[in-house]
């Protein structure tokens, strides 16, 4: 692999130079650990300028964390919690939902990732039945798995659907910024005005070095959360250092210059790809992901040079992801070495 700088995933990026700054100034003298700290009183408030006074915040240390803390916060193990089968928590995240909340996932299919009221009714019902898991959360991914966006309406619309049969919404917002950029939209706007009870907002994979954050619509939803952030090993001692990078992430608009260029970026190499006939976009190209079928006999020379992984091996598909730090060279020298190989 002659060039790490490919575009197998945004997590593989660098870290922005101004949250490198932020972690270093506040890296002077004591503090109390455990988020009793000026710096984190100051990003939770920087949280509540962007969602709303009334939102609880707390910082973890992953995105697994972030949706597993999320899930326990508002389910018991009896419970079930409806899901995308491509989603994060039902695919990627090794059992953890399941093995720290233990309720059950019930997935639902769908070919861009997105559930709807439609699909999602398959699984309401059993509803005081002892003998089934009881279904009491719905969780949708947003950016979804294959690089799609639901609108504010689509959100809206399970919100309404989901509080009607008692039950509660989670946004697992790894992207939850490109989506934003995509949508032209607030945070707010697509989250807790939309109806969202819980969000698992992501900073990893828009320039942060390591931290998300949980996100509860009011305080009464986040009851006994802090105890439940502890024993999911969430709990971060040196919590100043994960606070100062989101309110960095905050300031100025850094969230959107970030993703916003990282959304530049995957358009122009959806543009660019488009126009070669061997090479099949299987997605709409929405955020900062681009998901094509390849011929096969391109793939490991291009992955030689360029990082990226399988989407679906069985058909050739791949997955390309653009990030903060993705150069239009990069995205130029990568669509030259693929004509160059169909030659």
């Amino acid at each position: 692999m002659s060039n790490i700088r490919g575009f197998a995933s945004d997590n593989n990026s660098g870290v922005h130079p101004d949250i490198l700054k932020a972690i270093s100034e506040v890296n002077e003298g004591h503090v109390v650990g455990y988020g009793d700290d000026r710096y984190t009183a100051e990003a939770i408030e920087k949280f509540r300028e962007v969602f709303g006074p009334d939102v609880e915040v707390l910082f973890v240390y992953n995105g697994t964390g972030a949706n597993v803390t999320s899930i326990q916060a508002l389910t018991r193990p009896f419970n079930a919690v409806i899901c995308s089968d491509l989603s994060h928590i039902y695919v990627d995240e090794c059992g953890a939902p399941e093995k720290l909340a233990g309720c059950k996932l019930l997935p639902v299919h769908a070919s861009d990732a997105k559930l709807t009221v439609e699909n999602i009714k398959q699984h309401i019902h059993g509803f005081g039945f002892e003998h089934h898991s009881q279904p009491k959360m719905v969780s949708i991914t947003q950016v979804t798995e294959v690089g799609t966006v639901y609108t504010i309406d689509e959100i809206k619309a399970i919100a309404d659907f989901v509080h009607s049969h008692g039950m509660y919404l989670h946004v697992d917002g790894a992207r939850i910024s490109n989506a934003a950029v995509a949508l032209g939209c607030s945070f707010k706007e697509m989250t807790f005005d939309a109806g969202v009870d819980v969000l698992s907002f992501g900073g990893t994979k828009n320039g942060l070095m390591f931290g998300e954050a949980v996100v509860f619509a009011n305080e009464k939803l986040a009851e006994n959360v802090k105890y439940i952030r502890k024993q999911t090993t969430q709990l971060h001692s040196k919590m100043r250092y994960i606070a100062a990078q989101f309110k960095a992430l905050l300031t100025d608009d850094l969230w959107k210059k970030n993703a916003s260029h990282a959304n530049k970026m995957a358009q122009i190499l959806a543009e660019k790809v488009s126009g070669i006939p061997e090479i099949e976009i299987t997605q709409k190209v929405e955020a900062n992901g681009v998901f094509c079928i390849v011929p096969e006999k391109l793939i490991k020379p291009l992955q030689d040079e360029y990082f990226f992984y399988f989407w679906d091996e069985f058909r050739n598909e791949v997955r390309w992801m653009t990030s903060f730090d993705t150069t239009e060279e990069d995205v130029n020298g990568f669509v030259e070495l693929i004509k160059k190989l169909l030659k």
